[in-house]
């Protein structure tokens, strides 16, 4: 069997954990916490960036410091993780649902100005795949707004746009540490403050509503509770972990987009003859290789293909539902336009195995398969 993910492990990650181990001190902000937010400020050129406990709380972290309020809108696509949404609506927004590109699978920026009201917030862009939204136009609309702009850059380790690092465009970023994701400390995220006017306030709601950091630092004799906050700091063992695959983030994504391309290469020839699509990578984008998906034609398609494959031996899955269809997302939101590609789109998106240690000969001979199942359909 073919599985669809394994959780990355380097080797180095045993040398790091048992160091802490050693130690014993196992809570956060300790040494391993400390060098991977540095790592990753010092390699993505951001502002601040904290460790959290996930990227859920990477987001959850987001609304509290643009400081959503109960009737507050947060316009953001349906095509997403259910955190995304979950992280506003705990703050009482309302979440407004716009259109996807059917190309990229992103929110589509030209909906986004149509769905502003005077009760809009901010925009939460999802680089799905590790591939990015169109920025430049989505920062130009926040601007003209005055709206913040959160990315939800779960997928989108080291991704760019133009030059720059996904997660740090907006005013804030929010990534994920998950072991479905490139990077990986079983649970965990990070959030990039793009801006220092909320570096201070995110170490004090990180730390539950008190300014302990600054009484490690030895800034203040004495750490109090200040504001509201919650537990959003990552055990030392989590971070340990992290830092060994942090140090290997070049060597990791080189591998996955070598996987990534040899799938485009092989299926190529299937998109030619309109069996299937292909994913874009628009001009500007610097993807991560997080994850290969193939569109079919329908969801009777799909489900077909994935029993096919899973009688060879392969475990490919389907991705979100679209959260505007769902009991939770009617309640909290709304669509805002029309649904034409989000529902449609979503239906026929089959994602492949992909993962560190999975090798090109298996990559190969899933591609096979494919061509092998849309040989049979062509009889």
């Amino acid at each position: 069997m073919i599985p669809f993910n394994l959780p990355l492990f380097t080797g180095r990650e045993k040398q790091y954990t048992s160091e802490v181990i050693k130690k014993r001190k196992f809570s956060g902000d300790g040494v391993f916490t400390q060098k991977c937010n540095l790592y990753l400020e010092r390699y993505l050129k951001c502002k601040k960036a904290l460790l959290t406990t996930s990227g859920t709380h990477a987001l959850e972290m987001a609304a509290l410091l643009i400081d959503i309020k109960k009737g507050d809108e947060v316009i953001m696509p349906s095509f997403t993780f259910v955190s995304t949404a979950n992280a506003f609506v705990l703050q009482g927004a309302k979440i407004v649902f716009v259109d996807i590109r059917p190309d990229t699978m992103n929110i589509d920026e030209s909906l986004i100005e149509k769905a502003i009201s005077s009760k809009t917030k901010a925009i939460v862009v999802v680089h799905y795949g590790g591939i990015s939204c169109e920025m430049d136009q989505i920062m130009r609309i926040a601007k003209r707004h005055k709206l913040f702009v959160v990315e939800d850059a779960a997928h989108a380790i080291i991704s760019k746009y133009k030059n720059k690092y996904l997660g740090t465009i907006g005013d804030i970023g929010c990534i994920s540490f998950h072991e479905t994701k490139n990077i990986t400390c079983g649970e965990g995220g990070a959030v990039f403050l793009n801006h220092k006017s909320f570096t201070e306030r995110a170490e004090i709601i990180r730390e539950k509503g008190t300014n302990r950091s600054k009484f490690y630092r030895g800034e203040i004799d004495k750490y109090t509770w200040v504001d509201i906050g919650s537990s959003y700091l990552p055990s030392e063992i989590s971070a340990a972990f992290l830092y060994a695959q942090l140090q290997e983030v070049k060597k990791i994504t080189k591998y996955r987009l070598a996987l990534w391309n040899l799938y485009y290469k092989t299926l190529k020839n299937l998109e030619e003859n309109g069996f299937i699509q292909l994913s874009v990578i628009p001009k500007g984008c610097v993807h991560n290789g997080h994850l290969f998906y193939i569109k079919t034609k329908n969801l009777q398609e799909r489900s077909k293909l994935i029993s096919f494959l899973k009688l060879k031996g392969i475990m490919a899955v389907f991705h979100y539902i679209p959260l505007h269809s769902s009991a939770a997302g009617k309640l909290f939101g709304c669509f805002r336009g029309k649904d034409v590609f989000t529902t449609k789109e979503s239906e026929k998106i089959l994602r492949l195995p992909m993962f560190y240690d999975l090798k090109e000969p298996q990559v190969k001979l899933i591609c096979r398969k494919i061509i092998e199942f849309y040989s049979n359909e062509k009889k």
